[in-house]
């Protein structure tokens, strides 16, 4: 729908994989599959913490929690974005492209402070051993995690109503294949101004900050592994803290360069793929990195096997 000057939109035209032709069916084919693996994986480690007592920690504790949002992340975007790979002309209504905004800014700022959490508890637990049970009590773990959800509904509501309360007459075209932040902002009829100066703010608290403190937690962590005197000393916090940096320079890497072209206005139909990293091949490889490697998540796996598959 092209509505004249006078007219207001009432529906956003998603014009993210229009350049992709005959691509878009293996495409989603390939989205299908990495969506299913997401939520049965992630859900699988929600159900092995609640499950098994050695996982009743506070470093599974948010890993469950990352779980959940990462489902809920996917889910906010993924089956819209297959169904408009099967359409021939995807559009969303206003009140859907509402929906969805509210819901990716909230998950993707929860996501990100919970990222940070994570680094904190990791870095607790090494550089400060002795210190960790009175730093890390159930109720400060409880707090940060809730603090995370309580950032990301802020962030969400401020965002999404601030920019539909602004006029939309005319261009309906977003050049992306999610209803995200600056793509809808720029349809917009009045000025965008404060808009802009808010998705900055929020980039800079939401983005770069935490993950300057994820940096900094982690070559505090380096400091104290090479302290340890024994090899096996080295090889142990190595493999528990390894996976946590993997994630988050995947996920703040991909989506920082793919924002950063979409907010200089150069998001291309090949950037697309790499949006598709950071917000659909990212919360697939979590379940993968947390359990592969880990031997309390594997261990946790095979007792519950053995409790409902294998016992007489």
């Amino acid at each position: 729908m092209e509505g004249g000057n006078g007219t207001a939109v009432t529906e956003f035209d998603l014009m993210g994989f229009s350049g992709f032709g005959s691509f878009r069916c293996p495409l989603f084919w390939g989205v299908l599959c990495i969506y299913l693996i997401t939520l049965l994986g992630n859900s699988l480690i929600i159900v092995l913490r609640l499950a098994d007592s050695a996982l009743h920690s506070p470093m599974y504790f948010f890993l469950s929690h990352f779980s959940l949002v990462e489902i809920l992340y996917t889910t906010t975007i993924v089956p819209r974005m297959l169904a408009d790979l099967l359409s021939s002309r995807p559009t969303i209504p206003r009140a859907s492209c509402f929906t969805q905004l509210y819901f990716f800014a909230l998950f993707g700022v929860t996501e990100c402070c919970l990222l940070t959490v994570m680094a904190c508890d990791r870095y607790a637990a090494i550089c400060r051993p002795l210190r960790y049970p009175t730093l890390m009590t159930w109720v400060v773990c409880v707090g940060m995690v809730w603090a995370s959800y309580l950032m990301g509904v802020i962030t969400g509501t401020t965002h999404s109503i601030f920019i539909f309360s602004l006029p939309f007459h005319g261009a309906n075209t977003v050049h992306h294949f999610l209803c995200d932040i600056l793509p809808v902002l720029r349809l917009a009829s009045g000025s965008t101004f404060w808009g802009k100066v808010e998705n900055f703010a929020v980039t800079v608290a939401f983005i770069l900050i935490p993950f300057s403190r994820i940096v900094v937690s982690y070559v505090c962590i380096l400091a104290t592994i090479l302290g340890v005197a024994t090899t096996q000393g080295h090889r142990k916090v190595f493999s528990t803290c390894s996976s946590h940096p993997f994630v988050v320079m995947f996920f703040f890497g991909t989506g920082t360069v793919a924002y950063m072209k979409h907010q200089a206005g150069s998001f291309r139909d090949t950037d697309q793929i790499l949006a598709v990293f950071y917000t659909v091949a990212t919360p697939m490889l979590n379940p993968f990195i947390y359990t592969l490697r880990n031997k309390e998540v594997t261990g946790a796996m095979r007792r519950l096997m053995k409790r409902y598959l294998w016992s007489p």
